[in-house]
């Protein structure tokens, strides 16, 4: 039933929460305005504003337009809001972002929100969002696509007295974690909670306890929540000391944090990562996890990447469904085949009585593996995946696994996949569609 029909039915003087799914531009040009049927509802009782944003970030959308008629416009509109979240459809779905970039000052104002959940374009909209315009503001939880200097203009922010809360989430690799992310925490002196999610490209060393202690913490002396994860991807030489996971994990012990884990990974080609978090794991994502990763559970992870030089073998495949029980987006990339001699000695031959059971898995990219991962995931005897409905994966790789679309080994984990998404545009064989009998075109 739609939001038109239900509040159609009555007229509702106590609402104050709204909640509007698959929401979009649309509703916000036909609803947020003064024309509307519902706008004093909207105008004078909402307080609180969630909405599950359905448009896709897309190139041709212009993020200037979009930020004024939908963001700026719900500001504007409702005039009693204290708190708004704009959140995605899914976990791995990304709508316009807001972006404040070449706006006046004016855009965007509240002198009543205190709460504010929110993508941004880029971490400069962070600054700008703490430059007055919301002075209440308790609780920010913000996403940002990059933190990468757009330009640069130095951006003047106050300290912020009345933030308690702040949560940062940049899903994409960033290099601008010393000169942008560090800045901008050190303005946030009265936090009492802080979250942060981070990857972060191009540093010279590891982002540790240590640093954490000098370059944040002691700017916070009320914090008492701290839930992280960073990823430090670094280039090295031989001339540097590998460091540990012990040796990372004790620079957190020495600041008073026991409960973290950490993975430090070097590869054959001078480069190493270092995946570091708070226990327990409280986030729906995870990427560049290798061969190595830490014994832990990790319960709300949704999506995953993982990728090495070195071959993944079955027992890794084991060890993920465990660690990962509610996974539904799984990407792997490894071109290295764990077998000597694919050819003869196909996953057929494993020598393994173990079955893998992915109960929530929904969608697999495998475009940037070996022939064996794509068959490891298709043959019934060693992979059950009820949901499984989509496969991202080379046209001619899949076309070789199935035998032309012909092998039965291979058929039954076929039957339910409703999407196939190829690197390049492909008429689909009669044979193909007898064999995914599940297609949507």
């Amino acid at each position: 039933m739609s939001m038109r029909r239900i509040l159609l039915t009555g007229t509702f003087p106590n609402l104050t929460h709204l909640k509007v799914f698959n929401f979009g531009r649309h509703i916000a040009l036909k609803y947020f305005t003064d024309q509307s049927t519902f706008q004093h509802i909207f105008k004078h009782q909402i307080t609180e504003l969630i909405l599950e944003n359905n448009d896709q970030d897309e190139v041709t959308i212009l993020l200037r337009e979009y930020t004024v008629n939908v963001y700026a416009r719900i500001l504007t509109f409702f005039e009693n809001l204290r708190h708004l979240s704009i959140v995605e459809a899914s976990s791995i779905s990304e709508y316009p972002p807001f972006s404040l970039r070449h706006l006046p000052s004016t855009t965007f104002f509240s002198s009543i929100l205190t709460k504010l959940c929110i993508n941004v374009e880029n971490i400069n909209d962070c600054f700008r969002l703490l430059d007055g315009r919301l002075k209440q503001l308790t609780t920010f939880i913000v996403q940002i696509g990059s933190a990468d200097d757009e330009s640069p203009i130095v951006h003047h922010i106050n300290d912020q007295p009345n933030l308690k809360c702040f949560s940062l989430a940049c899903y994409h690799e960033i290099n601008a974690y010393d000169n942008k992310v560090i800045p901008l925490l050190r303005h946030m002196t009265y936090l009492e909670k802080l979250t942060l999610y981070i990857r972060i490209l191009n540093r010279s060393t590891f982002v540790d306890g240590t640093d954490f202690h000098k370059d944040i913490l002691i700017y916070m002396p009320r914090l008492y929540t701290f839930s992280f994860y960073i990823a430090t991807d670094i280039e090295f030489d031989d001339s540097v000391h590998h460091l540990s996971d012990n040796d990372i994990q004790q620079t957190f012990t020495n600041i008073g944090y026991h409960q973290i884990a950490c993975s430090v990974y070097y590869f054959r080609r001078k480069r190493a990562i270092c995946h570091v978090f708070s226990l327990p794991f409280i986030f729906d994502r995870i990427e560049k996890i290798t061969n190595k990763f830490p014994n832990v559970i990790f319960n709300h992870v949704t999506y995953l990447m993982v990728g090495d030089l070195i071959p993944f073998k079955y027992e890794f495949f084991i060890r993920i469904a465990k660690a990962f029980p509610s996974l539904k987006y799984f990407s792997i990339i490894n071109i290295t085949s764990p077998l000597w001699n694919f050819e003869s000695y196909t996953a057929d031959n494993i020598d393994s009585c173990s079955y893998i059971e992915y109960l929530n898995l929904t969608s697999l990219t495998v475009n940037y593996v070996d022939n064996y991962y794509i068959e490891q995931f298709l043959l019934d005897t060693k992979t059950y995946a009820p949901r499984l409905t989509e496969i991202k994966v080379h046209f001619d790789r899949l076309q070789a696994v199935t035998e032309n679309f012909t092998r039965d080994a291979t058929r039954y984990n076929c039957r339910n996949i409703k999407r196939l998404i190829f690197e390049k545009t492909i008429n689909y064989s009669k044979e193909l569609y007898l064999y995914f009998p599940s297609l949507v075109d």
